[in-house]
């Protein structure tokens, strides 16, 4: 039986009610929109207020108006970092310990982990990726519009050329090199993209997005940015402004983290300019420490990317927003990349009863109030299969590298 115009609920004034209801068991306070900016082998030194002769504007001026955080660990690596902020739980649990998810290799986060995109959805929340995935491709399943995104734009892999959106890799059974295009909107291949920079190409969508998004319903944006991973490609207008720096690597690496800079001031200003700002929390990170080989800082901290010192695990970041019951200031407490899905699935009025153990604390009070933080420790890794020769590569280091992982392994630590 038809219902006349204006009987019942109707169909259409369904969204409506679940809004309403929404607010009034959160207290008559929207739940607020999340971004996470992931910037990619971002160097402790490589930002202005670690004093850094690389200018970033934006970036200062968003941590100096919100809470710059100063005892936040990552990973030293892409995936295990990536991996982490999306599940909760430190890598041992999900078999990524080893390294990074290379071209090749059949592997992803398992199928059984939920991850945040996942949670925010239950809670109400439109969930949109923009940027590098890193967390495993080899079936669809793995992808990120089925792990919980309604919509993806970006590169599957851990790198590539910035303008081609090509990734090379060399394939021994062949004795060859191949390339082959690597971006994606949704699950189908991205085309008409050539000679577009990267670093422009995913804030033009992110900005798209914003614009678009229906106020009415939370938005959850992530944004994995490619800056400043290698290879060092930047527009020259980049660069002219670091002619001073004699290091070819360390100039073309400034230049980056300049485009990097504006990109995130572009999409702050989207959040003000659409009207999400005042309500919006802004994470901004990187995934792990400055690549030193390749043009990054990590001074005064010892290490690079790769290596477990802090110059490979200690992180950039900060959290922006008008939100914060305290802005302005620092935080010495200790905060690992794991803790974002509890802090943002709480924040969003959402639970965490349907994924497994997390690793990660809800730090939002940390953060927001100065509280102590509930984490006393973190896990950096256990992996006494892994042999890490990067940081020296000469011949002849392997058994030293093997031997003092058996070391560590019988508990000797002399």
């Amino acid at each position: 039986m038809l219902r006349r115009p204006g009987r019942g609920l109707g169909s259409a004034r369904l969204p409506l009610l679940l809004c309403w209801l929404r607010l009034c068991l959160a207290g008559g306070a929207a739940a607020p929109h999340l971004v996470v900016v992931l910037a990619d082998d971002l160097g402790w030194h490589d930002v202005g207020w670690h004093g850094s002769l690389i200018r970033t504007p934006q970036l200062d001026a968003l941590g100096a108006g919100g809470v710059r955080l100063e005892r936040y660990y990552t990973q030293p690596l892409c995936t295990p970092s990536r991996s982490q902020l999306l599940t909760g739980r430190y890598q041992i649990h999900t078999g990524l310990q080893h390294q990074i998810i290379w071209p090749c290799q059949p592997s992803c986060v398992p199928l059984n982990e939920k991850l945040l995109p996942e949670l925010l959805k239950e809670a109400g929340y439109d969930t949109h990726m923009v940027g590098k995935w890193h967390l495993g491709m080899y079936r669809k399943e793995c992808l990120p519009t089925h792990r919980g995104f309604d919509t993806y734009f970006g590169y599957l892999l851990g790198s590539e050329d910035y303008y081609s959106h090509e990734r090379c890799v060399f394939i021994s059974a062949k004795n060859a090199t191949r390339c082959a295009l690597d971006f994606r909107d949704g699950e189908e291949v991205a085309v008409g993209f050539g000679n577009m920079y990267s670093t422009n190409v995913f804030t033009k969508r992110a900005v798209d997005l914003i614009a678009n998004h229906k106020t009415e319903k939370p938005l959850f944006l992530y944004l994995a940015l490619q800056s400043v991973h290698e290879p060092l490609q930047v527009p020259g207008k980049y660069m002219k402004p670091y002619a001073f720096i004699k290091d070819e690597k360390r100039r073309h690496y400034a230049g980056m983290v300049s485009i990097m800079d504006e990109a995130v001031g572009n999409v702050t200003a989207a959040l003000k300019r659409y009207g999400l700002w005042d309500n919006t929390v802004l994470i901004f990170s990187t995934d792990n420490g400055g690549q030193t080989l390749g043009g990054g800082n990590n001074w005064p901290l010892r290490g690079r990317k790769w290596t477990l010192w802090e110059g490979g695990v200690r992180g950039v970041g900060f959290v922006a927003s008008p939100l914060l019951k305290q802005r302005g200031v620092e935080s010495h407490e200790l905060i690992h990349i794991s803790d974002w899905l509890p802090t943002l699935v709480n924040l969003a009025g959402g639970h965490i009863n349907s994924t497994k153990p997390l690793d990660g604390f809800d730090v939002w009070k940390t953060i927001s109030e100065g509280s102590p933080s509930p984490r006393k420790e973190l896990l950096h890794n256990i992996d006494p299969m892994f042999v890490d020769t990067s940081p020296c590569p000469q011949k002849g280091n392997e058994d030293f590298f093997t031997g003092t992982m058996r070391q560590r392994k019988r508990g000797d630590t002399n």
